[in-house]
């Protein structure tokens, strides 16, 4: 697919690199407008669940986080003095159409009416960004309109109250819907504040830790049990309850960057809360920061990653909604606009397949791809990622776009945020940008929901991989452990997950002892309970920094006449870059061989090695523990259905079988150790590593089950305690 010229060649250095990306992704979409442009429909015959009005209703309020930010400059600078008139001229020229399609959208007597708000309606999602563009921009789009259209504008908006909404950040949605009604609209306060104030309670629920949300309510461990106990009773589990998810919707997508931007247009409305907000602000943005790297490459996980670079957007919204004594490394405008602008970057230089052929934006990540999208993404659902934008909202002279982009800070060792209960580690004597996400789940039905938030890893160079029917095959099981009961034929994956624990596994290296924090979790294939895995993955450590561990308990609650496990590493490109074939096998590695230079497999029964253009990626079995010595392990490449990966079409996954064929019984236990390799040829700007890849993939961690005293005083091992 092509590339779109003043996005995809951007350097993102300077604000007018910003205005001239925003003006190239809003430029293709102006030819989709209806005739009187309250709508666009692009030309492609996916659908939703919802209707289609509220489709092509996305297709115009969307972009709106770019056009109202542009709006909001040209209010902020007189036009015809602007420095640089040709550049205004252009803006006026992109951003035009979308003003007269409030007139129109909002006209229940015009044949393009967007249509009333109902409950559990799509067209909620759309107010907020409608509200946003009136509070930017509100001279243009409210203020300088006719009564009837601002009575229609107003009465719209208003139609979002008394509705039953998703108890998630939708919450939002009507809290700036009320807002804008307040602020620009005219409503009395005291007329719209008890629905706010109502919304508001439910979205404080959601608050975790250090700044962080959940999007949505989060099951207690006591729920859990009542789950559990229905299950007994009833005999079904496809009942939808809550979750334990804590995704780029708790703070790009929705609510770290909404409440940044209720600060800047609440106004005296609500100062305590404002001080909150501006507080958490500060808490999260020490942590979320960790989630890309020093290219600005982000870590995919979760749901919506069609919105694609809206995972930067909390940097945007810290740059239009300043917050003072920000902790490192967000503590200065430069750092922040450093965050930012390397993720636009990073996204310039991987956008070959993210265009249609006419300009506009496709669904998927790094490509096209039906499979990974949620049945809420239209054709034009793409455009959420403007959010990134909004900074185009500031003047040449402010602080932001003055201020010189300061770099990335140091690569750090593994770290723990506690909320999302997520391990994150870029260390410095590796190459791989990743995190250990024990316990995450989605409980809503969602396509292939296990494996946006399920997975034992998510990588920023080695992106997952989604299902795409029942054999191992289709399940692509990459950074999981899928499990057969039925000889091998159908396939569990981890999803529902008891709480974490966190705990420290001892380290013997060069005859030091030290400690790194793991993590720890139980789960159960099935709901029946029949098997029962602890999983504790270990991160990287210094002794080893391209090699993490996971540690599998697999107990058998009730027999079973046999059980089959595949366990996945890291997904990487199948192919060879240069003429598509398969990749060459290889029998050892030679000295000269480079992370990202070399293509091929390396299988050797124990051991799998697979090398491509993104990197390094293998696994090894550790020496585990059984009830009887029936366990059949064999290391090799599966590979998985076409499309089955966010970030490359044709791939191939490091898989370790291991077969027990024989009747089990209650009490039987077994212990999987396995030893995972990545390294990563592109990043952190295609950063090179000390030592040959043949010494590191050699240099394996030796794991003890128990304590170290039959080991030498020489060995060097993590030590875990079963």
């Amino acid at each position: 697919m092509p590339t779109l010229s003043g996005f995809s060649d951007n350097p993102f250095r300077t604000r007018r690199d910003m205005v001239n990306a925003t003006l190239a992704i809003l430029r293709p979409l102006t030819r989709h407008f209806s005739p009187s442009n309250a709508r666009i429909r692009l030309p492609v015959s996916t659908r939703v669940h919802f209707d289609e009005g509220a489709a092509q209703l996305e297709g115009f309020a969307r972009p709106l986080w770019a056009v109202a930010s542009l709006l909001a400059w040209q209010s902020s600078v007189e036009t015809n003095t602007c420095p640089d008139s040709t550049l205004a001229e252009a803006i006026e020229e992109v951003i035009e159409p979308w003003i007269p399609g409030f007139v129109a959208g909002t006209d229940p007597d015009h044949p393009e009416y967007w249509g009333p708000i109902r409950d559990m309606d799509q067209r909620m999602v759309e107010a907020e960004v409608v509200s946003y563009a009136l509070l930017s921009a509100p001279g243009k789009l409210y203020h300088s309109r006719d009564e009837k259209t601002r009575r229609n504008i107003t009465f719209w908006l208003r139609g979002i109250n008394g509705k039953q909404m998703p108890d998630n950040n939708w919450r939002w949605f009507r809290v700036f819907a009320n807002l804008a009604l307040i602020q620009i609209c005219g409503v009395p306060a005291a007329e719209v504040l008890d629905e706010m104030h109502a919304d508001f309670q439910v979205l404080d629920s959601f608050y975790l830790v250090d700044g962080w949300s959940s999007d949505g309510p989060w099951l207690t461990a006591q729920e859990e049990e009542e789950e559990a106990a229905e299950f007994e009773r009833t005999r079904r589990r496809d009942a939808i309850g809550k979750g334990r998810q804590v995704d780029y919707y708790s703070g790009s997508f929705a609510i770290q960057f909404s409440q940044l931007l209720y600060t800047k247009f609440a106004g005296d409305l609500d100062p305590e809360r404002i001080a909150r907000y501006k507080q958490q602000a500060r808490e999260f943005g020490a942590y979320f920061w960790q989630y890309f790297d020093s290219s600005g490459s982000a870590i995919p996980f979760g749901r919506s990653l069609t919105y694609r670079f809206a995972c930067g957007a909390f940097f945007a919204a810290l740059a239009v909604s300043p917050v003072s004594d920000m902790p490192w490394p967000l503590s200065s405008p430069g750092r922040v606009k450093g965050f930012l602008l390397r993720h636009l970057r990073w996204w310039a230089a991987h956008s070959d397949d993210i265009f249609h052929s006419d300009g506009t934006l496709n669904i998927g990540w790094l490509y096209p791809n039906m499979y990974m999208c949620e049945d809420y993404n239209s054709p034009q659902s793409p455009y959420w990622s403007l959010k990134t934008l909004i900074a185009v909202a500031l003047t040449q002279d402010n602080d932001f776009w003055s201020a010189n982009e300061v770099q990335y800070p140091p690569c750090f060792p593994p770290r723990l945020v506690p909320a999302p209960r997520q391990i994150l580690t870029n260390h410095p004597a590796g190459n791989h940008h990743f995190c250990l996400s024990p316990a995450q789940f989605l409980a809503w039905p969602m396509k292939a929901t296990q494996a946006k938030y399920s997975k034992f890893e998510f990588s920023s160079t080695f992106a997952f991989s989604v299902p795409t029917g029942p054999l191992i095959q289709q399940v692509a099981p990459d950074c999981t452990l899928a499990l057969s009961r039925d000889g091998a034929e159908t396939w569990a994956v981890k999803w529902r997950s008891c709480e974490p624990r966190f705990t420290t596994v001892s380290l013997k290296a060069h005859s030091r002892t030290s400690s790194v924090e793991a993590a720890s979790v139980r789960w159960y294939p099935w709901g029946d309970r029949q098997v029962e895995v602890d999983t504790t993955l270990i991160p990287p450590t210094d002794q080893w920094p391209d090699w993490h561990v996971r540690v599998h308990r697999v107990r058998i609650n009730s027999a079973l006449r046999s059980l089959h496990t595949v366990e996945g590493g890291f997904a990487s490109p199948g192919r060879c870059s240069r003429d598509g074939w398969k990749l060459p096998d290889i029998c050892a590695l030679r000295t000269d061989m480079d992370v990202g230079s070399s293509e091929g497999v390396m299988e050797t029964g124990d051991s799998v090695l697979m090398l491509s253009v993104a990197g390094a990626s293998g696994l090894a079995p550790g020496v585990g523990k059984d009830s009887s010595a029936c366990v059949v392990t064999r290391a090799h490449a599966l590979k998985p259905d076409a499309n089955t990966n966010l970030a490359h079409q044709r791939t191939l996954i490091p898989i370790i079988t291991r077969d027990i064929a024989q009747d089990l019984q209650a009490g039987d236990e077994f212990m999987f150790v396995t030893r995972v390799f990545a390294s990563s040829a592109t990043a952190n700007g295609h950063r090179r590593v000390r030592g040959s890849l043949a010494d590191r993939w050699a240099d394996k961690p030796a794991v003890s089950l128990s304590t170290s005293d039959d080991l030498g005083s020489d060995a060097n091992c993590i030590v875990l305690f079963p």
